[in-house]
């Protein structure tokens, strides 16, 4: 008995002694620089929703924040080294609508599971996309598109900057809810996208509103509706597309951090509870208006169930759209 009750409290012991570094790590942090990947190169939206965060969060949290780029095949290379990173909080990711609600099912080995390898830690916020096409497009609403679309007696062609981006599968997504059919003339990247839609080349695009806001107020695209529930506070007269009759369109890019799955969860808490002050700023706020997103603070749970539900939906469009990238 005495034997039984030594080796009891010895595996106690372990335990509570494994549990210590953990513990120990947890109360200390963070005591070093902390680096924020961002899965695209520099200079897009994601830059952008990375900085807005990071330079708020290194005042609260005391220590530099490195928004560390690292771009190639559609986001998942430097998802999938965010993923590969030592769980102590010192690595962390900028998530993305492309990358972990997407790319999963779009590439045939994207290296990560979004549920298993990532702790979320919060939302940022989400951002609409704008419905655009070319003044010589004789249409002026939403219906009046379908119809022309209808009526036409070849699909109409429209621009993304590629293959599987959040802005072909907002134009695949429109056309299946419309009914109609639709072209897609994929590019490498939104500017030659901007390019030809502006010169007249193609007559449609589905575009961040911060990308196409000039052109639309300089009269040189016509802007039809925004892809989220809510209009956009920088394009306050323009319906969204569920408004103009496509029910259920909701197609806003939405911005996250995560950590490696197994970061402790003390850790987890803090890095959101500093996120959730930071959108609560005057000063983030500003910025993210000025890029036509909303904050979302939330819970880490919160932002696990949002990247489930657009997953789901954007694996069904996939899959009935038969893409893969290898």
């Amino acid at each position: 008995m005495r034997n039984l009750l030594n080796v009891i409290a010895a595996l106690c012991l372990a335990a509570i002694l494994a549990g210590l570094p953990q513990a120990v790590h947890s109360q200390d942090y963070p005591n070093r620089p902390i680096t924020l990947i961002v899965p695209f190169p520099p200079g897009g939206s994601t830059t952008v929703m990375a900085r807005n965060v990071a330079d708020r969060l290194a005042v609260t949290l005391g220590q530099q924040v490195v928004v560390d780029n690292r771009g190639g095949a559609g986001g998942t290379i430097g998802t999938r080294a965010a993923a590969k990173s030592a769980p102590d909080g010192y690595t962390i990711l900028l998530g993305y609508t492309g990358t972990l609600s997407i790319a999963p099912s779009l590439y045939n080995n994207a290296g990560y599971d979004p549920r298993k390898d990532f702790a979320p830690i919060g939302m940022i916020g989400t951002a609409p996309s704008v419905l655009l096409v070319h003044p010589a497009v004789p249409v002026k609403s939403v219906a009046e598109l379908i119809a022309y679309a209808k009526a036409s007696t070849a699909p109409l062609q429209y621009g993304s900057p590629g293959v599987g981006t959040a802005n072909h599968l907002a134009a695949e997504l429109f056309a299946n809810a419309a009914g109609i059919k639709l072209t897609h003339v994929p590019y490498k990247g939104s500017g030659p996208v901007m390019n030809d839609l502006v010169g007249g080349h193609i007559p449609m695009s589905f575009v961040p509103i911060p990308a196409a806001i000039g052109n639309v107020q300089g009269g040189r695209l016509r802007a039809l509706a925004v892809t989220s529930p809510k209009r956009s506070a920088l394009l306050p007269d323009l319906p969204t597309v569920q408004e103009a009759g496509v029910k259920g369109f909701d197609v806003a890019l939405r911005y996250g951090l995560a950590a490696p799955a197994g970061t402790p969860r003390p850790i987890i808490e803090r890095l959101n509870k500093e996120l959730n002050a930071a959108l609560a700023s005057d000063e983030v706020k500003k910025r993210l208006a000025n890029e036509g997103a909303e904050a979302l603070p939330g819970t880490p749970e919160a932002y696990a169930s949002d990247i489930d539900k657009e997953e789901i939906m954007w694996r069904a469009l996939v899959s009935k759209l038969g893409l893969k990238v290898d």
